[in-house]
């Protein structure tokens, strides 16, 4: 498995995403997916299920230090107080002493007076007591990134945000590169949009590989983290195959070009998400 050197270790470049897997689901999906190969397991509080992923991770005969565990700050709990106890209880859901990765989730700059740096600070806690082995962000934009580094001690290890190659997100991912800060892929396959179009099936007929895998190999290439979700082990292998698929730079250019800038964003703009 490729993968992404961070300060506190290195992470898989592609991991299996639990968005809109339900609790009662997550066990089994998260359970396929450790079989099918993956080992970066990215959940959050706001997905409501941090106990059926825990649940599996119990279950399993993998040793924890070889699965690389993320989960995400909710938006109601940037408070201090907030933070602290709703971590400690993702880690009784999670059944893990320590996650390898803790995000906030939005920035909410409509809220909390704008401030996610007293958040990240308490984040900063998590670290110097073990709990968690590095700290970030998501959905954050350069001009968020700024501020917080101003004014936190640890450097984000990871920025998740969405890209796909109908929002290619240049101008951030180029920020967060020049920045050491890794960049994270939510909506790797852009919800499905960028798996009919003619570039992108060219190109997996043209290598006898599948849209999906064209599509997470460019983000391979990109030097992009990728969490592609599915409920479907044969779509989790699917999606795992693209570890083996190698694009030309003729190839990478192309799927590049189908880059629509903001009218291409499937999410809210983090500037205006307002979900509590």
């Amino acid at each position: 498995m490729r993968k992404i050197e961070l300060t506190t270790g290195s992470i898989d470049q592609l991991g299996f995403g639990t968005y809109k897997i339900t609790n009662e689901d997550a066990p089994e999906a998260v359970t396929c997916a450790l079989n099918v190969g993956y080992r970066h397991i990215d959940t959050a509080q706001m997905y409501g299920n941090e106990l059926g992923v825990g649940n599996a991770l119990a279950a399993t005969n993998i040793p924890r230090e070889d699965i690389f565990l993320t989960t995400k700050l909710n938006t109601p709990n940037h408070r201090p107080d907030d933070v602290r106890r709703t971590f400690a209880q993702s880690l009784v859901d999670l059944q893990t002493d320590y996650v390898d990765l803790f995000l906030i989730h939005w920035p909410m700059p409509m809220y909390y007076g704008g401030d996610f740096i007293t958040t990240y600070r308490v984040m900063e806690e998590f670290v110097a007591s073990g709990q968690a082995r590095a700290i970030g962000v998501s959905n954050f934009e350069i001009h968020h990134l700024e501020k917080l580094l101003s004014g936190v001690s640890i450097k984000p290890a990871v920025n998740q945000v969405e890209i796909h190659p109908y929002f290619t997100n240049t101008e951030l991912a180029s920020y967060c590169a020049e920045h050491g800060i890794a960049v994270e892929a939510w909506s790797p396959l852009g919800r499905g949009r960028v798996l009919n179009d003619a570039v992108i099936g060219a190109i997996a007929d043209e290598i006898q590989a599948t849209p999906a895998q064209i599509v997470l190999a460019w983000h391979l290439a990109k030097g992009h983290i990728a969490i592609p979700k599915s409920t479907h082990v044969e779509r989790q292998r699917e999606n795992f195959g693209a570890v083996d698929v190698e694009l030309s730079e003729a190839q990478i250019a192309a799927i590049d070009s189908l880059d629509k800038g903001e009218p291409g964003r499937t999410g809210k703009h983090p500037d205006v998400f307002d979900r509590l």
